[in-house]
């Protein structure tokens, strides 16, 4: 039986999200195509507004409403301390676990097969954000969040998210040498990488070697 060529059209659609099978897509077309005509004309709408209405916030990339997002504009988080993500999701997940820097977000990871290259990225924005924090003299904006000198001695942090897959830590790896071969010191900025291991509820018996390795490696201090 063939398909009326709005209801193609939208499976098409449906198709290219991420997920989302032929099977999938033409449940969901159908599902869609029983609602209200004013239900699906604010669906409609919505989707449009997901471009128009958002935009990458000027300092951290992350998606935002407005031209600096509303965590690179509250003074009370920590500016020296940055966590470079591979995605805006990666953030909101960072950010339920109570951590009260800033963020970095790379949209991608350094990916030739799939001919994404460091160029493609936000790196060099990353690069310009640490010559302002290690070149920064003045601390108005410290001073109103009540940070003490001592915070302005500290070097700026990178933590390094993105994934323990081969393209994040060819991502990881890349930038780390890049920001040392831009000059700039261990002194004047740390690196470091998030930590990888065993998961919450996890059992050692089924854990890959890797994953007990970096567990290993990466233990810390426990403290009774």
């Amino acid at each position: 039986m063939k398909l009326p060529k709005p209801v193609s059209r939208l499976i098409e659609s449906l198709e290219r999200l991420p997920g989302i099978g032929p099977k999938s897509a033409q449940r969901l077309a159908f599902h869609l195509l029983h609602f209200p005509e004013h239900e699906l004309q604010k669906f409609a709408d919505s989707l449009v507004g997901l471009k128009t209405g958002t935009r990458l916030c000027s300092k951290c990339k992350n998606v935002s409403e407005l031209e600096v997002c509303n965590i690179c504009d509250d003074s009370s988080r920590n500016t020296r301390e940055i966590v470079v993500v591979t995605t805006p999701l990666d953030a909101f997940a960072l950010e339920r676990t109570g951590y009260r820097g800033h963020y970095h977000v790379l949209h991608g990871v350094i990916d030739p097969l799939n001919n994404i290259g460091p160029e493609e990225l936000f790196i060099g924005e990353l690069l310009d954000r640490l010559k302002t924090l290690v070149n920064e003299t003045t601390f108005d904006k410290f001073n109103e969040a009540k940070q003490s000198d001592s915070d302005f001695d500290s070097p700026v942090e990178i933590i390094l998210a993105t994934s323990s897959n081969m393209e994040g830590e060819s991502t990881a790896l890349y930038i780390s040498k890049l920001i040392r071969d831009q000059g700039f010191s261990k002194e004047q900025v740390k690196i470091s990488r998030i930590a990888r291991g065993l998961p919450v509820g996890g059992d050692i018996e089924y854990a890959d070697q890797n994953t007990l390795q970096r567990a290993m490696e990466g233990r810390a201090v426990y403290s009774v």
